[in-house]
């Protein structure tokens, strides 16, 4: 068992790795893009990308959470060294997972149908940069747990 926590604690800092990479990029190089857009053409670029987006950051966010869970329980149950630490990695990558339901979800959603006022949006962009950096940097700190957990059984 201790070679399968392991192995599950090496997938899953590199999976956190993507991750936090992934949305480092799109809260760095997007979102000011974004914010750049008149109203018009923010919402044609969000409705001709919006399920790009989702095809990405939908199923890495969700290899990126069962894996740090399942890095963790390994740990946990072969009584890792690094077990602390790949716990919390998992419950903050969980806890990025409910953002999406918390916020991103809804809020991509009137972004995708142009639902929000064209005099609201920088607002709006505003708003979901704040939410985007928060969980980038819960992000950050679930790969440092993760490297860590990793480190800490080598």
């Amino acid at each position: 068992m201790h070679v399968v926590a392991e192995v599950l604690q090496l997938l899953s800092a590199a999976c956190l790795g993507l991750f936090a990479g992934a949305m480092l990029t799109e809260g760095l190089v997007l979102v000011p893009y974004w914010r750049s857009l008149a109203p018009h053409e923010f919402f044609a670029w969000y409705a001709a990308n919006d399920r790009r987006l989702v095809g990405f950051f939908g199923p890495l966010t969700t290899a990126t959470a069962l894996l740090a869970v399942a890095a963790a329980l390994a740990s946990l149950w072969d009584g890792h060294p690094g077990r602390g630490p790949a716990v919390l990695a998992a419950a903050l990558a969980v806890s990025v997972v409910a953002t999406f339901f918390v916020y991103f979800r809804r809020a991509n959603e009137t972004f995708a149908a142009a639902a929000v006022r064209p005099d609201a949006l920088p607002a709006e962009l505003a708003r979901w940069a704040a939410w985007h950096h928060a969980r980038t940097g819960v992000s950050v700190v679930a790969l440092a747990s993760a490297l860590v957990a990793v480190w800490l059984g080598a």
